[in-house]
């Protein structure tokens, strides 16, 4: 069944058990955001909702919310953000987040020499290479950029193997981040936990309930739209006159203006609408982890697998090390990681389940730093292992 509403009626009831999972079972433990995710995955595999959505075979829901509900998230959760906070935190996770990008090409050079380079993927291994530097910095936007400088595009099972593979690995490393944490904290005794953290993860029970009144509702809405819609438009403006900034770099300043306006503070229902688009955004993700095309793929989309896997897995030690090393906590870690990996979205999702409000900003702000910086060591990686 691919009519939207279906897909849209799904996605949302998705988050309906992933909650009550929560709140009455053991699943506790895992948070909303991972059992979204894991329950998506298995839907869109089992054939009841489209796994992905691809130019070929678009899925408009999917599209939809990554364009619109994703940046959507980002400006409500914002709203809420305490600045003496992010301050506070916002200089380390850059530092964290630049090192880890190091890492993602330090892997990407390693993979290369593992998998079999040329003698696996062919001429273009190198090409293989930069995407998945750039997407694991930037994102999608970094990993269509060498692929059309390269011509991969044009080449059907390496590209579609390709985004197979990152898909699923961005799904896969999302689930690990959430659990980083709690598996590195024997590591990382001794480390001071950040004033104002929270026990345990945001699972939307006490702090993300809110009575909301149809005048907030409206206005939080209105506020919401309106501010994509001008930060797109500024964005157009001032790259027609040669100012590349993100989209969401200026969305996330006009949020955080905003957030300091008692007026704007005081509307309630940002975190409830702000958490419930974070979660269709991850939704969606678990719906992009597509086994049965890997599995068509057959041997190569193992390799490809593999050389994603390798790519991340350096990135995530390169990090776990270096946060060890700055004597910083694991969330940081976490956070600067699912940054690289996944991108300011999923990023800002991790913060809110680790209970780390005050890293909400800052990830989102790193998201939109990884645009820079992946495009940079993409190419830098595609020309050494040429």
């Amino acid at each position: 069944m691919t009519h939207p509403l279906f897909i849209l009626g799904i996605l949302a009831l998705v988050v309906v058990l992933a909650e009550v999972l929560v709140r009455r079972t053991i699943a506790r433990h895992a948070g909303t955001a991972l059992l979204g995710i894991l329950l998506t995955a298995v839907l869109a595999n089992l054939g009841v909702i489209p796994a992905g959505s691809t130019a070929d075979a678009p899925v408009p829901v999917y599209d939809g919310i990554f364009e619109y509900v994703a940046p959507l998230a980002i400006f409500w959760l914002i709203l809420g953000v305490n600045v003496r906070h992010v301050l506070r935190a916002g200089l380390p996770l850059v530092l964290l987040f630049l090192v880890g990008a190091f890492g993602t090409a330090a892997g990407a050079l390693l993979a290369v020499r593992l998998v079999g380079g040329a003698d696996v993927f062919g001429a273009q291994h190198h090409a293989i290479a930069g995407m998945f530097t750039g997407t694991y910095i930037g994102g999608s936007i970094n990993f269509n950029a060498v692929a059309l400088e390269y011509g991969v595009v044009r080449e059907g099972a390496l590209y579609v193997g390709s985004i197979v593979a990152d898909n699923i690995i961005t799904a896969a490393w999302m689930a690990a981040t959430l659990l980083m944490p709690r598996l590195l904290a024997p590591l990382f005794r001794g480390i001071t936990r950040a004033e104002g953290r929270a026990d345990g993860p945001l699972l939307g029970i006490e702090e993300d309930t809110e009575a909301v009144h149809p005048i907030d509702l409206g206005l939080v809405l209105a506020l919401g739209l309106g501010s994509v819609f001008v930060s797109m438009e500024l964005a157009e403006w001032l790259a027609a006159r040669g100012l590349a900034v993100p989209f969401m770099l200026v969305l996330s300043t006009v949020a955080l203006l905003l957030a300091q306006l008692p007026v704007v503070a005081r509307l309630r229902g940002t975190r409830v609408l702000g958490m419930f688009a974070v979660y269709l955004f991850l939704n969606v993700i678990g719906a992009f982890c597509d086994l049965r095309a890997l599995a068509e793929l057959g041997q190569l989309g193992v390799a490809m697998l593999a050389f994603a896997g390798i790519v991340v897995l350096v990135h995530g030690t390169v990090t776990v090390v270096a946060a060890r090393l700055m004597r910083l906590e694991p969330d940081l870690a976490a956070v600067a990681s699912q940054a690289n990996v996944g991108g300011g979205t999923s990023a800002l999702a991790l913060a809110r389940s680790l209970g780390r409000a005050d890293l909400v900003l800052p990830a989102v702000l790193i998201g939109s730093l990884g645009n820079a910086a992946g495009n940079f060591l993409a190419f830098w990686v595609a020309a050494t292992t040429q």
